[in-house]
This record gives C-alpha cells, sequence and structure tokens, in this order.
C-alpha cells in the first residue's frame, strides 16, 4: 500500500510540475510546443521502462525453482542470500515442505453460503467496500472535480499533490499501529470518519449554487469545508481501509485456502474500483452530491459489516485461522 501511494503521488506532482511549467494549464503547449498533457502521458514511460528492466533482474522464487525440478538454480539463488554453507539444507527444507503442500485450486472454496465458504464472502467484500467508499474517484478525478466547483486548473492540480502525501502520512500511521491497535480497530475508525467526511461532502455539493452551465460551484466557507473534508476523507482511508484490507486478506485464511481466496478477492477489488471509476462521471453529471451521498452510504455498511462479521487476526498464526 505504501509502494501504492506513493507511486501515486509521485504522478500527481509530476502533472502539477509539467501544469506549472506550462502555464498552470495542462492544455498550453510544453516542451517543443506540445501541449502539456501530453506530456503528463508521456511521464508514465520512465517508470515502465525502468519496471520492465527490474522486472529481467529479479531472481526466480527459489520455492517455485525447486517445485518444478530446478533445484540448482534455486541454490544458486541462495547462495547468494544465506550462503554457501547453508544454501543445501535450504533446498532439502523447502522440498520438504513442496512435496506437503497442494497447489491452490478455487475448488477448495466451495462451500454452503451461496457456493463459497462464509470466510471468503467476508474477504470479498472487504475488498468491494474498500472501493465502494469511492477513494480511488478522489485521486482519478480531484483535479477535475475541483475546477468543477470552482478552483483554477493549478490550485486544482496543487491540491490533488496535497491529497497524495496526505496519503503516503496516513500509511505510515497505518504501518506504525497495526499491530498495536489491531485491524479491527481501524477499520471502524476509518468507516466511521470516511461516512462523516463523506457525508459532508455529499451536503456541501447537493446544496451548492449552480452557474449558467449547471455546474455546482462552491463560495467560502463551502469551498474550505469540502477542501477539508475531502483530505479527512483520504486521511480516514489511509490509515485504515486502504493498507489493513491487505492486511487482513493476507491474515485470514488459512493455508489451504489462502492462495486461491486471496486471489479472488484481489480480483473483486479489481472489478470493484472498475465500476466506481466508470460510474463517477455519469453520477456526478446528475449530481456530485448524490455520488457522494452513495459513498458515504457504502463507508456506513462498511462499519456495521466490521463489527458484526470481521473477527481480529492481530497476534495469531495462520494455523490458527
Amino acid at each position: 500500500q505504501l509502494a501504492i501511494v506513493v507511486g501515486i503521488f509521485v504522478a500527481l506532482l509530476t502533472n502539477f510540475v509539467i501544469a506549472l511549467g506550462a502555464d498552470g494549464s495542462a492544455s498550453n503547449p510544453f516542451w517543443f510546443g506540445i501541449a502539456a498533457w501530453k506530456w503528463m502521458f508521456w511521464s508514465e514511460a520512465p517508470a515502465a521502462i525502468l519496471y520492465g528492466i527490474g522486472a529481467l533482474l529479479v531472481p526466480e522464487s527459489p520455492r517455485y525453482l525447486v517445485a518444478n525440478k530446478r533445484e540448482q538454480e534455486a541454490a544458486v539463488i541462495l547462495e547468494k542470500i544465506i550462503g554457501p554453507a547453508l544454501a543445501a539444507t535450504k533446498v532439502d527444507e523447502i522440498r520438504a515442505t513442496v512435496q506437503t503442500e497442494q497447489l491452490p485450486r478455487f475448488r477448495d472454496l466451495k462451500g454452503p453460503t451461496f457456493g463459497l465458504l462464509p470466510i471468503v464472502w467476508i474477504g470479498i467484500f472487504l475488498s468491494l467496500f474498500q472501493q465502494f467508499v469511492g477513494i480511488n474517484v478522489i485521486f482519478y478525478y480531484s483535479s477535475t472535480l475541483w475546477r468543477a466547483v470552482g478552483f483554477s486548473e493549478g490550485n486544482a492540480l496543487a491540491i490533488t499533490v496535497i491529497t497524495g502525501a496526505i496519503n503516503i502520512i496516513t500509511t505510515l500511521v497505518a504501518i506504525a499501529f497495526v499491530d498495536k491497535f489491531g485491524r479491527k480497530p481501524l477499520l471502524v475508525a476509518g468507516s466511521a470518519g470516511m461516512a462523516v467526511t463523506l457525508g459532508v461532502m455529499a451536503y456541501v455539493f447537493a446544496t451548492a449554487t449552480r452557474d449558467a452551465a449547471g455546474n455546482p460551484t462552491l463560495e467560502m466557507p463551502y469551498s474550505m469545508v469540502a477542501l477539508v473534508a475531502a483530505n479527512l476523507y483520504v486521511f480516514c482511508f489511509g490509515f485504515s481501509w486502504g493498507p489493513v484490507v491487505w492486511v487482513l486478506l493476507g491474515e485470514m485464511f488459512n493455508n489451504k485456502i489462502r492462495g486461491a481466496a486471496l486471489s479472488l478477492g484481489a480480483c473483486a477489488q479489481w472489478i470493484a474500483n472498475f465500476v466506481i471509476s466508470t460510474t463517477f462521471p455519469p453520477l456526478a453529471a446528475i449530481s456530485l452530491g448524490l455520488a457522494y451521498g452513495l459513498y458515504a452510504g457504502f463507508a456506513a455498511i462498511s462499519l456495521f459489516f466490521v463489527l458484526f462479521l470481521v473477527k481480529e487476526t492481530k497476534g495469531k498464526e495462520l494455523e490458527q485461522m
């Protein structure tokens, strides 16, 4: 999660710097007379190239190599990690473990509750709620949103950078406290905070005056109220549902179903991401208050979902699940 939010922040900061160099507008020319928004897209290329080079340098997992009868290659990699003296012994240990394990199978997830085990449904709904509270709307559409309610393009981009920085800080808060307070208390606090802040945003946008084109216009102090509420919302998500859902998905399943259940949860998360990101523009065209009201409703439901159905995993081993 920390890697994700740092990547988001760097992207937002890059866009802001490019727009700043183009006199504050993505439509203006930047380098070589080419529009700034095109440079914003091209700025992603260095990261993709570095990722591709890095992927070529990543060593294969020794467990995978041993499982596929490539023990000599596994020993070479282990020698670099733990030294030649222990590599052979570690290969033997991995071989013994691999022989007793089975590959993840989706049929292991079958159960009496609509075809799946109850714990699998809990993992799926954790993933769904993480997206249905609308967090990626803030990052995908925030600059457009703030411009629509009266902020200049330059100020809108600056706001997104600040929001990205807050997301990093709150993820560090979660890292510091997830093992001290536990997973469930952080989720409960996050859900409550998001429900309140999203509710405030829904009210502000629903009652905003509209310009000649029908766009909501926020005057002071409502523009500041919306800005503070949006960043508090990111704060509440950042210390709770952002990182903690990933922690829970890695801990809540027993070893037999863990691989398959985790992959299904991640799949549900990306489907929900797609649904939220593609439905926001038509919802916003109807009413921003309606859009944020829906997200506030999901945040409120997630609170009761955690209180009554999610169990704490702090201090437990996978064998106890």
